[in-house]
C-alpha cells in the first residue's frame, strides 16, 4: 500500500537562483566549531546545473547536496572511488511530509549512473564494495538543511541485501529515502535498481552518527 503524503510546501524557496541560499539560510547555519562539523553552505559549487534536477526541493538544497556529495563523497582524483563517484548524477530531489507519521518531514533523492569497468568485480559484474559506496551517500543531507541540522554525519552501521548482479553497462537508479534525523543518529533506506528493467539490484538500512569533534 502507499504510503500517505503531502508535498512540503517550499513555494518561499521555489525561485531560489541555483547555486544560491536565501539570506535566512545564511544566518542560521553559521559554522560553530563546538557543534557543527560539515557547513554545506561553505563548499565550492559542484555537478551540474541544478535546473535540470527533478522535485519539489529547492533549487539552493538541490545544489548545496551536490555540493557536500562532490566533496565528501568523490573527493579529489586520488580519493576511493572517485572515477565512480563523479559520474553519479542527482536526477530528482523530493521532500515531503508523512501523514502517518504526525507530519514529519521525508527527503528522497534519485541519483543514477552507468555500471563501468572501475565498478566490476573479478567475474564482470558490479562490485558488492562499489555497491556499499553508491549506498553511502544518502537523502539526509537534504532533510539537515531543511531542519537547519548536520545531516552528513559518519557512517555507523549499513545493512545490505544483494538481490541480483548487474553487468557492465547496467543503467542504475539510486533511491534514498530518509528514515530519522535525530540529535546524534539518523538513518535511511535505499534501493539500487535497474533502470531499464525495473529489477532491484541492492537493497540497504543505513545508519549514520553526528562525528565526536575530538575523534576527528
Amino acid at each position: 500500500m502507499a504510503s500517505a503524503s503531502t508535498a512540503v510546501s517550499v513555494s518561499s524557496h521555489a525561485t531560489a537562483i541555483p547555486g544560491s541560499h536565501p539570506p535566512e539560510y545564511q544566518q542560521r547555519s553559521a559554522p560553530s566549531s563546538s557543534s557543527v562539523w560539515v557547513d554545506p553552505a561553505s563548499l565550492p559549487d559542484y555537478g551540474d546545473d541544478v535546473s535540470s534536477i527533478r522535485g519539489n526541493a529547492p533549487d539552493y538544497v538541490k545544489q548545496l547536496n551536490s555540493n557536500t556529495y562532490f566533496s565528501y563523497g568523490v573527493g579529489d582524483e586520488d580519493c576511493f572511488g572517485h572515477k565512480v563517484g563523479k559520474s553519479v548524477r542527482f536526477v530528482e530531489v523530493n521532500v515531503d511530509r508523512q501523514l502517518e507519521r504526525q507530519g514529519r518531514m521525508e527527503a528522497t533523492t534519485i541519483a543514477e549512473v552507468v555500471v563501468s569497468k572501475h565498478m566490476l568485480n573479478g567475474a564482470g559484474m558490479l562490485h558488492g564494495g562499489c555497491v556499499a559506496y553508491l549506498i553511502d551517500n544518502t537523502p539526509l543531507v537534504v532533510l539537515g538543511l531543511l531542519q537547519n541540522v548536520n545531516g552528513v554525519g559518519v557512517t555507523q552501521a549499513m545493512n545490505v541485501l544483494f538481490h541480483s548482479p548487474a553487468a557492465l553497462g547496467t543503467s542504475l537508479r539510486i533511491i534514498s529515502t530518509s528514515i530519522s534525523l535525530g540529535g546524534r543518529v539518523m538513518s535511511s533506506r535505499c534501493e539500487i535498481v535497474n533502470k531499464d528493467t525495473g529489477r532491484v539490484i541492492a537493497s540497504a538500512f543505513l545508519n549514520k552518527m553526528q562525528p565526536v569533534m575530538t575523534k576527528l
